[in-house]
């Protein structure tokens, strides 16, 4: 199914290059583009010390306020002289809570854009990916600094292992996989079997793709001790993918922040474009 629209979320002390880019993309397919601006806002003080600084928290909550009401202003008047259609919402959220807050925002467009002043935002980056993948149903795409992104590519590589988030963001990109020049689907030491990526590996989905027309090819590539980002990286970028598919976290979330993982490798050293399904 097209993107018809398109969340991006925002700080209030960011700029407005996220917002532009998010902009760029609605264009480029003809989407509405939504924007959440949000602010964290910080708990209450609790214990002996509550009383005597409870004023300042409350001075504090009304700067955010107002603040955050400026920042919904200026993203107005930006998308006011944009040809697309835009809304602008706002939250202020507790940090605790803001990942469900904004999940739930995203349940209503398909796909959330993670920009790169967005990336640079340490709690509200990982707010608004956890709200994105776990609370929205939805697709999420980063794009990192110095990246081209685009939601026409032409060249695409499909990180394959078989699990159901992997399915899902292959289901999820699948407009985009059929009007690619060349899907690669690349499986790193893939195991055989029916319990784990079939006799085959790569061929059940590779088939699966081909029915929707995509022109796809499976690469089953070893590890040689790299880590399974790692090649998946390199491989990426030897391939000049404009955009690299794949599901996240197919282990605990608790799981990956203890031992890591791909998705958490991957997020960490973002180096292209990234479409990630839960």
């Amino acid at each position: 199914m097209p993107f018809k629209t398109i969340l991006t979320v925002t700080g209030t002390h960011r700029g407005d290059n996220d917002i532009k880019l998010a902009t760029k993309l609605c264009e480029e397919v003809g989407a509405h583009l939504s924007v959440l601006a949000v602010a964290l806002a910080a708990p209450p003080p609790i214990g002996d010390y509550a009383a005597p600084i409870s004023d300042t928290w409350m001075e504090e909550r009304r700067a955010d306020l107002e603040q955050l009401e400026k920042r919904t202003a200026a993203v107005s008047h930006l998308l006011a002289s944009s040809a697309i259609s835009a809304d602008v919402t706002n939250a202020y959220a507790e940090i605790g809570w803001a990942d469900e807050i904004i999940g739930r925002r995203a349940r209503y467009a398909d796909l959330t854009l993670i920009g790169p002043e967005l990336l640079s935002d340490g709690t509200l980056k990982d707010k608004t990916i956890e709200g994105a993948l776990f609370s929205s149903g939805k697709p999420m795409l980063l794009v990192p600094e110095g990246s081209k992104p685009t939601l026409q590519p032409r060249k695409v590589m499909i990180a394959w292992d078989s699990r159901v988030e992997a399915s899902r963001a292959v289901r999820e990109a699948i407009h985009m996989l059929t009007a690619a020049d060349d899907v690669r689907l690349i499986l790193v030491d893939p195991v055989e079997g029916e319990s784990h990526q079939g006799a085959e590996p790569g061929a059940d989905v590779a088939t699966y793709l081909a029915r929707h027309g995509a022109k796809v090819m499976v690469e089953r590539l070893p590890s040689s001790g790299q880590s399974v980002a790692e090649v998946l990286k390199r491989h990426a970028a030897d391939m000049s993918a404009d955009l690299v598919v794949m599901g996240a976290y197919g282990h605990s979330r608790l799981r990956e922040r203890l031992f890591g993982g791909v998705t958490k490798s991957i997020l960490n050293d973002l180096s292209m474009p990234v479409f990630m399904a839960h």
